[in-house]
């Protein structure tokens, strides 16, 4: 198992990267928000990795942080949930704000992440609970700030659709008056743009 590389970053795409260690490039798969946390072109980075193996395929999913790919194999631990959907779902939310939707049992957050509806979002949070073990010291007070900001969308008559594209691109780890704001600029551009 390939657990953790550390190298030259020598190519970044829009969803993965080369990594040259000692001359040899390793192809990684990563999120949108690992993407943005690595350094640039030519410097080093640490990925932490986790190696995915099937009859037809070898691929390696990278991550900034231990969490993060902690995380991932957990949700790929979830029935119904392969490599591409836990990585949506990383690209969505923070860990944290994972954790505190699923603690605060925030099914329709998860329905922001592209291709899980309500149904599949219930059955992760019932799924994944158990599995992130959190002690009540850590159960968050209040639900999460997407969650915040994806109510005040609704109770100004946004559709989820309209709302889970708008949140998309916008950074999970702002306040919520930040991430409203940003949210409601990009809902004002595609409303813009329609018409």
């Amino acid at each position: 198992m390939i657990g953790r590389l550390r190298g030259l970053l020598a190519t970044k795409h829009a969803e993965r990267v080369v990594l040259d260690v000692n001359g040899v490039g390793y192809e990684i798969a990563v999120t949108p928000r690992g993407l943005v946390e690595l350094p640039g072109v030519g410097e080093e980075a640490v990925l932490h990795t986790h190696l995915y193996v099937r009859e037809d395929q070898l691929a390696l999913y990278g991550f900034p942080s231990e969490d993060q790919r902690n995380l991932f194999r957990l949700l790929l631990g979830v029935s119904g949930v392969g490599p591409k959907v836990a990585l949506a779902i990383l690209g969505t939310f923070s860990v944290d704000d994972l954790r505190r939707a699923v603690v605060t049992e925030d099914a329709d957050a998860l329905t922001m992440v592209p291709g899980i509806g309500k149904r599949s979002a219930q059955k992760l949070m019932l799924e994944l609970r158990p599995k992130l073990d959190l002690p009540d010291a850590e159960l968050p007070s209040s639900g999460s700030v997407v969650a915040e900001v994806r109510e005040a969308l609704e109770g100004l008559g946004y559709q989820a659709a309209e709302i889970r594209d708008a949140l998309r691109d916008v950074p999970g780890d702002l306040p919520v008056s930040d991430m409203l704001r940003r949210a409601l600029q990009e809902l004002g551009r595609r409303s813009h743009e329609a018409s």
